[in-house]
């Protein structure tokens, strides 16, 4: 599968261990049936709460849409379960001239979902597709950093960089696009976007808007079709809905809240029929603020709102103690995470004192103003998150303590993303990001990115950042990469352009009787097409 770069968070697919307390990196319970012969049949029934906005890749930044190309398209490469980079549409490919070169050959065995051949043109009109001005994409960061792009026969293509590019290889992880299918149609407008044509392992075969979508096996993928025959996406955006048809038997997979997870999940039956996981997840969970707003524009403020927040009694109270506190934008335990800085810890006095100096004063009903407007402002989350939105309650409890008056507000995840997110309408917003294996964090960060539609929709905008950024991502030296990227995280420590809350563990949960799930460094779903249900239990046959 397809890794999505920077996706919002609902599913992350490595880890590592944690950096605050012991924990086996995968726990998993005993399956109750054991592997056998792989055999094709049956469907699974996955649990989603937030609808695709679109199903051309690169066109949607929402981890519903991410997952479900992820299964539709291909790219030149990707990572294996140990999270080694591996050919996948590549038949073979080289790194010459110390990272400034790569050269790419595609196998010659790949076609399109209609029967057209995936060539070289394809990989050229993506590559084309992404650095056009005009293409309203979040992701056009790593392409414009290409020198040059030349195809060097029907199925091989080079790629030269002015200078080493870090995520040079990460970036030909992307999908290809259908060339003959998107050429000369207006990528905003194009049916394509729910009518995708795609070379993965599964096909599209029925979308519900608002309901559910049906994937089916692909009879032609070039590394075999696919052992389950269908899968389909529920769109559920209550998740204690979602347990009910989970407990119901109407959902196969669903990722679990940490009340379900170890509250509701125990006795003999679940141990009998389900699996399940827990691995500290390569995401992490902010509350950002909109930098142009103007009580946020000033640092002492955000600093003050980031000392207010009790970090581990929201890890507690949220995710009964399934997560860590963080610092920033990196998992811990990981290379690139800075040890050296500890997350800000409740200090209500400082908290205070800092927001006396920025000129707000309590007034006769104990609430702060400044100039004679009060210190309110509204926290978006997205309907369907209860982690998310317990955590803005308790964020706006402790708040309250100071003076500060919050109001909460819960919008569906579609209007989420397109009316708020992407243009900047919104106070403060509690999000999650999608920790990629690479550190580079250009377009999250990168003051270039603070646009509309662009991933940096906060705002944040530093000359210093801008610098280490760029620097780091052309260079390859993983000790100078660090001390880089530990620079650029002790300045989003001092500025807090976001309060940085923690990383929770991941807790998928899977019906027992699918077969072929082996955890590994890259997860359980890097091989969910291999994934098999044995003939007398399969519940749901769709080819005889």
């Amino acid at each position: 599968m397809k890794k999505s770069l920077l996706i919002l968070l609902f599913t992350c697919w490595a880890l590592f261990f944690a950096a605050f307390r012991p924990v086996m990196p995968f726990a998993a319970e005993t399956a109750a049936f054991p592997d056998g012969t792989p055999v094709t049949g049956g469907r699974i029934l996955m649990g989603t709460i937030g609808e695709p906005s679109n199903l051309i890749p690169y066109m949607a930044s929402d981890s519903a849409s991410g997952e479900i190309t992820g299964l539709l398209y291909v790219a030149p490469l990707k990572y294996d379960k140990d999270l080694n980079v591996v050919p996948w549409a590549a038949a073979s490919y080289e790194v010459l001239e110390g990272g400034r070169l790569l050269r790419f050959v595609l196998r010659d065995d790949i076609r399109w979902e209609d029967g057209v051949p995936l060539t070289a043109d394809d990989v050229e009109f993506t590559y084309k597709l992404m650095i056009d001005p005009k293409t309203p994409t979040a992701y056009s960061g790593d392409f414009l950093a290409i020198e040059s792009f030349k195809k060097t026969g029907r199925l091989s293509f080079e790629v030269r960089y002015a200078k080493p590019f870090a995520r040079s290889l990460m970036t030909w992880m992307g999908a290809i696009l259908p060339k003959h299918v998107l050429e000369g149609q207006d990528i905003m407008t194009t049916p394509v976007a729910r009518k995708p044509i795609g070379a993965g392992p599964y096909r599209l075969a029925k979308w519900d808007a608002g309901s559910m979508l049906t994937l089916t096996a692909s009879d032609t993928y070039f590394e075999g079709r696919p052992n389950l025959d269908e899968v389909v996406y529920r769109i559920i955006p209550d998740p204690s809905t979602m347990f009910l048809e989970l407990k119901a038997g109407k959902l196969d997979m669903m990722s679990l809240s940490p009340q379900q997870y170890l509250r509701q999940t125990q006795g003999p039956q679940w141990e009998r029929d389900w699996r399940k996981y827990r691995y500290l997840s390569f995401s992490y969970t902010f509350l950002g603020f909109n930098l142009e707003h103007p009580f946020f524009k000033d640092v002492r403020v955000r600093r003050a709102i980031s000392m207010a927040i009790d970090r581990q009694s929201l890890i507690d109270g949220v995710l009964l103690g399934q997560g860590v506190p963080t610092v920033g934008p990196y998992k811990p335990g990981t290379w690139a995470y800075n040890d050296k800085l500890t997350p800000v810890r409740q200090d209500v006095d400082e908290a205070r004192r800092l927001l006396d100096e920025a000129g707000w004063k309590k007034n006769k009903d104990g609430l702060l103003e400044r100039d004679g407007k009060p210190f309110l402002f509204t926290i978006l989350v997205n309907q369907g998150n209860d982690s998310r939105i317990k955590a803005a309650i308790i964020i706006q409890s402790q708040l309250k303590a100071l003076g500060i008056t919050v109001h909460i507000r819960t919008v569906e995840w579609a209007a989420f993303i397109k009316e708020f997110v992407n243009k900047g309408h919104f106070d403060a917003i509690i999000l999650a990001w999608t920790i990629t294996l690479d550190p580079d964090i250009y377009d999250v960060w990168h003051s270039s990115r603070a646009k509309p539609g662009g991933l940096n929709f906060t705002g944040y905008r530093n000359a210093e950042v801008d610098e280490l950024l760029v620097e780091a991502r052309s260079m390859t030296d993983q000790d100078r990469r660090k001390e880089l990227y530990d620079r650029v995280q002790e300045i989003l420590d001092a500025e807090q352009p976001y309060c940085f809350l923690y990383v929770p563990y991941a807790l998928p949960i899977v019906q027992a009787r699918f077969q072929g799930i082996k955890p590994a460094l890259n997860g359980i779903m890097y091989n969910f097409d291999r994934w098999w249900v044995p003939k007398d239990l399969q519940r749901y046959h769709v080819r005889p």
